[in-house]
């Protein structure tokens, strides 16, 4: 019996792309073993460099005339745009930061408020009793002076009596000494 093989294209590929890749290492090996080589790839990439920083500096110049940006620029600005976002980061944690201070503020003043609202109810509590108070005290003043008044007058009219009292115990004085006098002459 025969075995059949499928006949496959990558396969193929494959090994011939692999003998090609150790041919070629085979010849840059060959090649970088040769000073006169290794010297010359060092010219050319330095001349290469060289060429590439004049290129580089003309392509600036044309781009800065013509005003047009360059990779440099763009890069510049592409830094400039992540500190900016860092820096709006920094900032927005920092209003946070006081919106939260304030919100804690506006919580501590609008129970400074509350208190102070109910000490000014509770003052104009004390106020109302303290005025019916004091006008309690003044119709007591009043009364009091009415009755020192009309004591004035009891004592005005108690002097009075006893001025009337002297002047009767005077007068029966005189009456007796007058019936005295008229019983000591009825006899003689």
């Amino acid at each position: 019996m025969t075995k059949d093989k499928i006949y496959d294209p990558f396969e193929g590929f494959k090994r011939v792309s692999g003998m090609w890749e150790k041919q070629l290492n085979g010849l840059l090996y060959m090649m970088t073993d040769n000073n006169e080589f290794v010297r010359l790839m060092k010219v050319g990439t330095e001349s290469h460099a060289r060429y590439m920083e004049l290129l580089r500096k003309n392509q600036e110049l044309m781009a800065g005339l013509m005003n047009i940006p360059t990779k440099k620029d763009v890069a510049n600005v592409a830094k400039l745009s992540v500190q900016a976002e860092e820096k709006i980061d920094i900032l927005e944690e920092q209003i946070w930061n006081v919106q939260d201070s304030l919100s804690a503020l506006n919580k501590e003043h609008v129970e400074m408020f509350q208190e102070l609202v109910s000490i000014v109810k509770q003052m104009k509590v004390e106020y109302h009793q303290i005025s019916q108070d004091l006008e309690d005290t003044r119709t007591l003043k009043a009364e009091i002076q009415s009755l020192k008044q009309e004591m004035s007058q009891l004592t005005d009219i108690k002097a009075e009596l006893a001025s009337i009292k002297n002047l009767m115990h005077k007068g029966k004085g005189k009456e007796k000494e007058l019936v005295l006098t008229s019983s000591v002459a009825s006899k003689a």
